[in-house]
Order: C-alpha cells, then structure tokens, then sequence
C-alpha cells in the first residue's frame, strides 16, 4: 500500500503541492492524471525520495521514505519522466549497472536482461551506445533496467511516451500481470484513452491538489454517466 498523507511542497514561494492525501491498495494499476504544471512529476519525486517533503508524509509497503530511503527504494521501481540517462554507457553496460545496484546474482540478471530486451525489441542493440539510441529505445532500456529486481511497487512517470505500439502493448501487460500478483503499479499519463482501457483506480490533480480518487465507474456516477473520460478530465480541471 501507498499512503500519502497531508504531502505539501513549496518552490520559491510557489506551493506546488497542497495537503495531498491519497491512498493506493495492493494489487491495483492506478492511474495520476493532471495538466501540465499539475504537481504530478513533484508528487512522484516526492514518493521517490528525490525531492523532500515539506510537510505530510509518505509510506510505501509501511516504511516511510523521509526515515527509510534505501529501505523503500529496494522495494520501488521508478521510470523518471525522460528517458535521457547514461547516454555514454552500452545498453547491456546499463542494465548490468542496474543489476549490481541490486545485488542481482549474475545469471538471473542474464535471464531477466534477455527476457526483458526482447520483449521490447532491443536485444540486438544492447553492444551499442545508449546516445545512439532513439528515444523510444531510451525509453525501453530504462524501462527494462528499472524492472531487472522485480520491484514490489512500480511508479511510472509518463511510461508510454515514445514506445511503438507493440512495446507499448507488452508493458501494458506487464503492468497488468504485476497488479495481478497482488502489487501496485502507480503511473502518470496524459493518455486518456490508455487510463479507460488500464486502471483499476484513478486520481485527478489540479493545482497541486487532489478533485477526485476512486475507480472509473465511481467517476462516471459522480457526474455525468454518458461522459467519457476525457470530458470529466476537462470539467475537473477547468480552472487550469
């Protein structure tokens, strides 16, 4: 379980979020939504441990991130929202760098590494550098790297962008396979469509705070029942 409770952070007199509560169960895909500028990749960071919360805390499987950092971050698997990362080193040079922050025994990182690199299609690419790679196989390699210890808790910024609809379609079901072992998988899109056909549960930010949590169908009975989601999406967030 993820709990947020009472998370504000401020910059430079902007407070970007404002008293977020949220609750995430096991064995759910959940989906962040929210405009640009929303508080989503501040709140994600905050979860990270990469930025500090001002005030509030955050538990993640009942270990707090501000008094337990590495404990949490064995634990959480986490896609940042660009894809831009060690661009000097080969793509298997990455992953085995991932696989030994892990302690990962060299020959199930071997398995998990060819599993994982042709599932997304850049087996045959790992001798070469990661600059030379385009984004969507930046994205893949990152992706791969990221789920080489079998996180309990996924949390995925923007996970999509970039990916060819094949890769596309083999995470998707990756994160479902994940939710179904009883895990969580925590991402933040802009894809509508992909929250409607994906998610378990979903929470829409707007200006740092939260205007709805709960699953899709509790969305819909709240408004508007013949709304789709990208209409409710535009009335939550109108005052943007």
């Amino acid at each position: 379980m993820i709990q947020l409770n009472n998370v504000t952070k401020n910059f430079a007199g902007k407070q970007a979020v404002k008293g977020l509560n949220l609750t995430i169960p096991d064995g759910k895909i959940f989906g962040f939504l929210g405009p640009n500028g929303a508080g989503k990749s501040t709140t994600i960071k905050m979860m990270t441990g990469i930025l500090p919360i001002d005030e509030g805390s955050i538990t993640l499987n009942g270990m707090d991130i501000s008094k337990q950092p590495m404990d949490v971050k064995r634990v959480i698997g986490y896609v940042p929202d660009r894809s831009d990362i060690f661009l000097r080193l080969k793509g298997i040079e990455y992953l085995n760098f991932m696989a030994d922050v892990f302690n990962i025994p060299s020959d199930v990182r071997e398995e998990k590494i060819t599993y994982l690199t042709k599932s997304f299609g850049i087996y045959d690419a790992l001798g070469d550098h990661i600059q030379t790679y385009s984004h969507g196989m930046k994205q893949k390699i990152v992706v791969s790297g990221v789920l080489l210890h079998d996180p309990d808790i996924w949390i995925l910024d923007e996970p999509l962008t970039g990916l060819d609809p094949k890769s596309s379609f083999t995470l998707k079901e990756m994160m479902r396979e994940h939710a179904n072992k009883g895990k969580i998988v925590f991402f933040s899109t802009h894809v509508l469509e992909v929250v409607e056909q994906l998610c378990d549960e979903v929470a829409i930010i707007n200006n740092g705070q939260v205007q709805f949590q709960g699953a899709m169908s509790e969305m819909r009975q709240q408004f508007k029942e013949d709304d789709n989601l990208e209409r409710l999406f535009l009335e939550l967030t109108q005052n943007e």
